[in-house]
């Protein structure tokens, strides 16, 4: 386990490129061969972060950041989790890729506290009549600017168009279209053609905003496209 994220090759081809400062408190698991950790030199980790590389040939990529990224990522075989610039948490999230799946997560994403991004369930069920699978991992596609509200879970097969918004504690686990919002165990669309800022309610004026002409409007104010 390597404690310092700093840029490093081992003889079992597994790198991390890296030409930023280096940051103390990272754990980087490196199990198998062929791995990659591939980070912007300007990406903005805290020290509870945790990389995690069980198998062989797999990618974890993240951008440039704003005010900063906490996760625990864990990817498995030929797997890869992507993330953009920008994308920030409130709490540690949890992302797993595994078996060849991809997670991936747009620029300017917003992750609330105890959200989980799980292409996979960790452990196999199988039909005991013919021994297949029914929990194949399955790929994560998250667009730009989405926000993942607190305790929200993105399963396995999950699509959620940019300009978005996931409410607390929703279980999302089909595909969804831009400027939405979805809610619910399992997650619905409650209300089309919405655009959120970043601009929080009590931390920066003015202290009530009824409407956008308070704020500046990010670009992603369209239309739901179905």
């Amino acid at each position: 386990m390597l404690e310092l994220l700093d840029a490093y090759s081992d003889d079992r081809g597994n790198v991390i490129d890296y030409s930023g400062r280096p940051i103390s408190g990272i754990q980087i698991h490196f199990s198998g061969s062929n791995n990659r950790l591939i980070l912007d030199s300007e990406v903005k980790l805290t020290r509870s972060t945790v990389f995690r590389f069980d198998c062989n040939n797999a990618t974890i990529r993240i951008g440039k950041g704003l005010h900063g990224f906490a996760g625990f990522l864990r990817v498995g075989e030929d797997a890869s989790i992507v993330i953009g610039d920008h994308v920030t948490t409130t709490s540690r999230v949890t992302i797993t890729a595994v078996e060849g799946a991809i997670v991936s997560l747009g620029d300017d994403c917003m992750i609330s506290g105890d959200v989980q991004i799980r292409s996979d369930d960790e452990h196999p069920i199988f039909d005991i009549h013919t021994g297949d699978r029914v929990n194949n991992a399955s790929s994560i596609n998250i667009g730009n600017h989405t926000w993942l509200g607190w305790g929200a879970r993105i399963l396995g097969g999950s699509t959620i168009g940019e300009g978005s918004v996931v409410g607390l504690s929703s279980v999302v686990t089909g595909s969804f279209p831009n400027n939405c919002v979805v809610a619910g165990v399992p997650a619905r669309i409650k209300r089309k053609d919405i655009a959120w800022e970043r601009d929080h309610l009590t931390l920066k004026k003015p202290y009530y905003k009824p409407n956008a002409d308070v704020l500046t409007k990010s670009p992603y104010w369209r239309s739901t496209t179905d």
